[in-house]
């Protein structure tokens, strides 16, 4: 009998337009993985941690259509990727709050999000709180092995293998330990001011914008005239050439910014055209998405009941 493949999960909550930070920062690698066959990939549209920040049924609705059709013009193949809904798999959320049992608010309290919004005086709802216990869910409900993640988001990683740890200890062995998989020369994609790209700054390059949109977004990337080389721009164009590439263009055109930026558009627009056009002959499909939820979501729901009737044999409640 076959040995089955290690588990790789990675999920993206449904809150905005993609953008290339998504790609590269994780999109990509995904990608890959599913090319290089050597995990088992699951897909997650994170839904209901989209719920801290979405609360509009329609909104809610038509962004996790918008990811499933990235994910798919991105290059993922529902039919080598187990592509689902976090909300179609009911264990996710049944495991966070058995985990919510054993976890102390001392601990939550150290969460990067959670000391973000205290630091910024937010309200905070309880979702925000405790989101570190559904993302320990999510990971090990499928006795994942390993966890593409971006530098800033390693935190997550150490919460839930201290929440398998903690289990395992008090229940018995149950939970596998995941490790983070950072890439590290795209662990933080820059946007077009020079911090993180992310919806929250409004800096970002949407991942199927039009030549137009770029033309725009390039031409307003923050530069800084004391140097010979936009470092902005730079940071961006290696993401879509090598910098054996580049190193050439940036010396001929020394001190030259506008030149510069008019290469960034036209290699940008190059390496978004094809994915651009798939997005829309898959948006075309009415059935395309639904039909990749579906056979996700049976494949995720088999894989996590197993599991949480596991968590429940262990906890006395089966």
């Amino acid at each position: 009998m076959e040995k089955e493949k290690p588990i790789l999960l990675s999920g993206i909550k449904p809150t905005g337009t993609p953008h290339i930070g998504n790609y590269f920062g994780a999109i990509k690698q995904l990608v890959e993985f599913q090319t290089l066959g050597s995990h088992q990939c699951y897909i997650m549209v994170a839904d209901y941690h989209a719920l801290n920040f979405v609360q509009n049924a329609g909104d809610m609705r038509d962004l996790t259509r918008e990811l499933v059709l990235t994910y798919m013009a991105a290059g993922l193949n529902p039919e080598k990727v187990v592509l689902f809904k976090q909300s179609d798999v009911p264990a996710h959320t049944e495991l966070a709050w058995i985990f919510d049992t054993i976890t102390t608010m001392p601990y939550l309290m150290r969460a990067h999000a959670y000391k973000d919004a205290e630091a910024k005086n937010k309200e905070i709802s309880v979702g925000t709180f405790n989101y570190p216990m559904l993302m320990a869910a999510d990971i090990l409900l499928y006795d994942t092995a390993r966890v593409p993640v971006g530098q800033d988001q390693k935190q997550h990683i150490e919460y839930a293998r201290d929440t398998a740890e903690k289990f395992n200890r008090i229940f018995g062995e149950v939970f596998t330990l995941p490790e983070e998989h950072i890439v590290p020369e795209v662990a933080i994609v820059p946007g077009i001011d020079g911090q993180k790209m992310s919806k929250s700054y409004n800096n970002t390059i949407p991942l199927f914008a039009t030549r137009h949109e770029i033309e725009e977004l390039v031409m307003s990337i923050v530069t800084d005239s004391s140097g010979d080389r936009p470092e902005n721009v730079y940071a961006i164009h290696k993401l879509v050439k090598s910098e054996r590439e580049l190193e050439p263009l940036y010396e001929e055109h020394k001190g030259k910014y506008k030149a510069l930026k008019e290469a960034l558009i036209e290699d940008l627009d190059a390496f978004i055209a094809p994915m651009r056009e798939r997005y829309h002959d898959l948006n075309a499909d009415p059935r395309a998405v639904t039909d990749a939820l579906e056979a996700g979501g049976h494949q995720a729901r088999e894989r996590a009941n197993r599991k949480i009737e596991e968590v429940r044999r262990a906890i006395g409640v089966s």
